[in-house]
């Protein structure tokens, strides 16, 4: 306190600074000022750098600085350029993992880390996989390091899917009418060529579905599928079910198959069932009309006995008539006894 005081005696001393001395003071500020944000800045990113240096990483300073400037993660942009180093992926020339990339791969909305390890897994692989075709895997919507995954290591496909189907089986049926219910297994290889704008796994389960009730259905009877199973595989491969998807069909297997109902035989029962009731309905009908032809021909009979008995009416009025007439005489017909078969004639 004692030496502040001195300090400030001597200045009320010595009067007011030269106009001059202002601008000596500004610039010692203004350097001090920005030692102190180098000093700043150097603390905040020196883990980053220095572990990027050590690494043969090749990111500077600066971009550090302006990855907080645009808001992008240095941290991850960091890591995955020393996992593309230490894994030996190649110079950034040649495998165009530069630190510019990285950064518009994320702020793109994409995920680094996993291109980045799809390459490292394609690489060990030796799997023919650029970092372009990575990263448009990646922003397709694609989950790049499950597709490399599964490249090296095929899937297995359940079909019919059980989350997906109502029903846990295949139904198809033979010529003989016999119903076989099956479960097959699609073990699939991914194709990073056709990964992009290809088919899913949807696809791959409906076109192998499709297929195995048609080769069943093309079968003479059930026992002929049940005997060789193999040959439904052997159909359904033949078939190229794999074009312009994402995968590639490694084998078919039939997990299962049942015998389910016979349904020629029901389809048939029914038929004859639905027979028997049209033949009923053809007899009720020509019975209706045989009955309604009764009355009709009783109504006749009825019509022509009334027309007789009108006709009868007539006779006694005709002999009346001849009587007054006088043209009504008896005469004897050739053979006949007297008095007996008689006829009149006029």
């Amino acid at each position: 306190m004692a030496s502040l005081d001195l300090v400030l005696g001597l200045l009320a001393q010595q009067g007011p600074p030269a106009p001059a001395n202002y601008w000596w003071v500004a610039a010692i500020v203004v350097l001090v000022g920005l030692a102190a944000l180098i000093v700043i800045v150097v603390l905040m990113y020196w883990n980053l750098w220095f572990q990027a240096y050590m690494s043969n990483a090749n990111v500077s300073l600066w971009s550090l600085i302006g990855m907080t400037l645009r808001q992008v993660d240095a941290k991850t942009i960091v890591q995955a350029k020393i996992m593309a180093v230490q894994a030996g992926l190649g110079p950034e020339r040649q495998t165009g993992i530069t630190t510019r990339r990285l950064e518009a791969h994320y702020l793109a909305g994409g995920s680094v880390m996993k291109v980045i390890q799809a390459l490292i897994a394609a690489h060990r692989a030796d799997i023919d996989l650029d970092f372009d075709r990575a990263a448009a895997i990646d922003l397709a919507g694609r989950d790049v390091r499950e597709a490399v995954q599964t490249s090296v290591n095929p899937k297995v496909i359940d079909c019919p899917d059980p989350r997906k189907s109502p029903r846990p089986y295949l139904s198809a049926i033979a010529h003989n009418g016999v119903e076989l219910r099956v479960r097959a297994r699609v073990t699939v290889r991914t194709n990073l060529e056709r990964l992009i704008g290809g088919a899913t796994e949807e696809t791959i389960i409906a076109r192998v579905g499709e297929g195995i009730i048609t080769a069943i259905g093309s079968s003479e009877t059930h026992l002929e599928v049940l005997e060789n199973p193999d040959r439904i595989s052997k159909a359904v491969l033949e078939r190229g079910l794999d074009a312009q998807t994402a995968f590639e069909i490694v084998s078919i297997d039939i997990a299962d198959i049942d015998v389910g109902e016979n349904i020629g035989a029901r389809l048939q029962a029914e038929q004859a069932e639905a027979d028997t009731r049209v033949a009923r309905a053809k007899a009720e009908e020509r019975r209706a009309m045989a009955s309604a032809r009764e009355q009709e021909m009783k109504a006749a009979v009825a019509q022509n006995r009334a027309m007789v008995m009108l006709a009868e009416a007539e006779i006694p009025k005709a002999m009346a008539a001849a009587f007054r007439a006088g043209t009504l005489e008896q005469k004897r017909l050739p053979g006949a006894d007297d008095g007996r078969n008689a006829a009149l004639a006029p």
